[in-house]
Formats: C-alpha cells, structure tokens, sequence
C-alpha cells in the first residue's frame, strides 16, 4: 500500500528532468491550476535538479533565477504550447546511491540533502516530479532520504508524473508526448519515401529509443517504413555473445552485426523482385548499446552512465555497411542514406491526445496529494483517462533502486503488426 501523509498542502514544487516532449506543458499547467485553484502557492523550479542539487544556506534560491511562482496569467493558453515552460536539465543528485544502505552514507546523500534543503527553503509541502524512468529513480531516493530523517524533521510528500516520447514506462500504458513523437518521425519518413523513390536509394533512420522499440516501431508502421528493428530484435539468429572478462567469463549480449545487416539487403533485394528499388530502414538508437566492444571504446558516458549514443551515429555506420554488403551480394551499388531522427520530435506541437493524457496526469498529481493523500506514487492512466497511483515500491528494485524497462514483446500483436507490414524476407 502506499504510504500517506496529512498535511494541509499550501505550497508545492513542480520540476521538469530530463528530455523534453510534447505536451509537457499540458501536465505541468494542469497540477498548477489545480493547486491554484485551491488557494496554494505554486512554484515551478527551473531547470530540473540543476540548481537544487547545488543549494547551499549561504546560497538561497533566487526567484526569477531558479524558481518562479505560477499564476493563473502564466498559464493562459499553456496546456497546448511546445517546449517546457520551466526548463529542465539532466542533473541527477542521487547518482551516487546504488542501495538502500548508501542511504546512511552522508557523501553519497549530499547532493540529495543539498536538494532536500533547497526545497525546504521555499517551505514546500510537497513536490511534484516529472521525468524518466531515471527521474522517477532520484524521486524515489529523495522520498527513501526523508524516510530515514530524525522523527521531527520536515518531510513533504513526492508524487511522480511519467515521462518520456520512448513509451518505455512500466506501469503506464502510453506516455505524453509518444504520438505525437510518432506523428513528427511518421511524416519525416513519409517524405524520405518519396525521396527514395525518386533516386532509387534507401534511407536507414535512426530512431530515438535508448532502452525499448517503441519509438521506432510507431514510426516505421505509420510512416510506412520497409523494415523496422529494435532492441527487441537483438535475439536468436541477430544476437551473438561476447566475453568481455577472459578470467570470470564474463559475457555480454551483443547484435550479430553482419547477420542484421544481411536482414537488411535480403529486404532490398526481395523489394527488387517486387519491382521497387527503393525504401526506408527505421532502427532505435539503443541498438549502438549492443555493438561490439570494439566499437564502443573511448565512448562519453552521461550522469546516468548511459554512452553517448548520438555520438555514435549508428545511423551512417550501417548505411554504410548495408550499401558494401548488397555491392558484395549483387555486384551492383545503391545509394543507402543514414539519418538520425528525434531531436525534431521533442517539442513538436502536441496533438490532442496527448494534451488530454498530460492534462488528466497533471490533475492526478492534485487528486494523488489532495483527494487521496497519498506520498511515493507514480500518477498512471489507463482506459477512458482512469486514474491509478502506482506505488514507487512496485516501480523500483528495492535492492538495486532501479527500474524496469517496458520493452515491446517479442511476438505479441503489436510486434506483429510491424512483421505484416513491412517487407516480408521470410518467404
């Protein structure tokens, strides 16, 4: 069950981390109006955890600067504008806490305390969170932190709102901002198609989607791509194993890269005896997470640890490897054109959709704080916009403190729909 609190909540918080997406703006006006409604102060901190996780007595949060106060003027004709009204950043204070047990640890807590204090200082009685799955983990951690403070210290109430266009949330079935993500990436590859068409050439589009193909696999099916992969797809025939500690045995699941990208000419070549001698390839960028070690020495990592991906350009090293292969196979060249997709797509105009599931999200942070009283909640929607509140204990390893990701399973409808609709190879 999750826990509950009793205050009388008269000033909330509400922070932004991570990567934007559409219809942000429609769950952050939304949990503010609510509160406003009801008399509460409102404060939007700016810029995620950037400035809070650097709070210090000597330095107090400056208004303007690091936070501002929402009014009902700030939030006219909000609900469907783009962008993020209050910023956001990547800064992730609990990096350093791994396991409960860090929890005691004052140098690993001490950029979650600095957060802890930057909010008490605006005398918060509560704070609403939006973000990934990496932003739910640092809710989760902050809770768990006051958890373990004195009986009498100040404590206020987390509620966490699901965010990311990668749809790869557990205990949601969509996410804000996915289709209309989908929709931008769906129209760019339409275009590519006519393109393709028009020179006889290929485009290979790499779609954003570290972890899980949804992203990639909506894209592809509404934008009519050839052939869709994703992580998912990194099984049987396409993944081999990789040692990578000779004394333990270590291995590592990796893609059979040569085997994918025979999958990828089999299709060009079957669109051949169709008589096209053109199409689109979609990927989901998370596929650079399974190269070879050799191909991911020297690579960036980011607060989180994840490598930097858009460095990688997984895009223009399979097109490449794609146009020498069906050279070797045919004897004959085609032009295959590598593209990265999704920066675009992030703050795209959001469609209604997704401004109503952002907008029932940000009333269910009230309706979680308020109505039901609740603390350490994930705010979810299913159905006709039902509310559910998904305890964060239910969300997150309790031993590791990470989540789980929602991958696109293997054979189910979905998945399938891609397979019926793209080029068949398998005949």
């Amino acid at each position: 069950m999750p826990s509950k609190h009793s205050l009388d909540i008269k000033r909330v918080a509400i922070l932004f981390a991570g990567g934007p997406a559409p219809a942000a703006n429609a769950v952050i006006s939304t949990a503010a109006f609510s509160f406003l409604e009801e008399g509460a102060q409102v404060f939007g901190i700016k810029h995620g955890y950037s400035r809070l996780a650097e709070y210090t007595a000597a330095g107090p949060l400056q208004e303007g600067s690091d936070y501002i106060r929402f009014s009902h003027d700030s939030l006219t004709n909000a609900r469907s504008s783009r962008g993020i009204m209050i910023g956001t950043a990547r800064t992730n204070p609990g990096k350093h806490v791994n396991s409960p047990a860090h929890l005691k640890d004052p140098e690993l807590v001490a950029p979650l305390r600095r957060v802890y204090e930057g909010l008490c200082s605006l005398e918060v009685d509560a704070l609403i969170s939006i973000g990934g799955d990496d932003t739910l983990k640092t809710a989760n951690k902050l809770k768990m932190f006051q958890d373990n403070l004195p009986a009498d210290a100040r404590r206020f109430p987390i509620v966490h709102l699901p965010k990311t266009i990668d749809n790869d949330y557990s205990g949601i079935d969509f996410t804000f901002g996915f289709f209309t993500a989908v929709e931008t990436l769906a129209e760019e590859i339409r275009n590519l198609n006519f393109d393709a068409a028009a020179g006889r050439s290929y485009f290979l589009c790499e779609a954003m989607g570290r972890s899980a193909g949804w992203l990639a696999y909506g894209a592809a099916i509404a934008g009519e791509a050839s052939m869709v992969l994703s992580v998912e797809d990194i099984c049987g025939a396409l993944a081999d194993e990789e040692i990578v500690n000779h004394e333990t045995g270590e291995t590592r699941k990796v893609m059979a890269l040569d085997r994918v990208v025979d999958r990828m000419v089999d299709m060009m070549l079957a669109r051949e005896r169709e008589g096209r001698q053109y199409g689109t390839i979609v990927v989901a960028e998370g596929m650079a997470e399974y190269l070879p070690t050799k191909y991911l020495e020297g690579v960036s990592r980011d607060d989180h640890g994840h490598i930097n991906i858009s460095s990688l350009n997984l895009s223009t090293m399979m097109s490449k490897l794609v146009s020498e292969r069906y050279n070797e196979r045919t004897g004959k060249t085609r032009k295959v054109n590598g593209l990265q997709l999704g920066y675009e797509a992030r703050c795209a105009p959001p469609q209604a959709y997704d401004v109503m599931l952002g907008s029932q999200l940000g009333v269910g942070a009230y309706r979680a704080l308020v109505e039901e009283k609740l603390n350490g909640v994930m705010v979810s929607v299913s159905g006709q916009f039902d509310l559910h509140f998904v305890p964060f204990s239910k969300l997150v390893d309790p031993e590791t403190l990470v989540t789980k990701v929602r991958f696109i399973e293997q054979n189910s409808d979905f998945h399938r729909l891609a397979r019926f609709l793209e080029t068949c190879i398998d005949n």
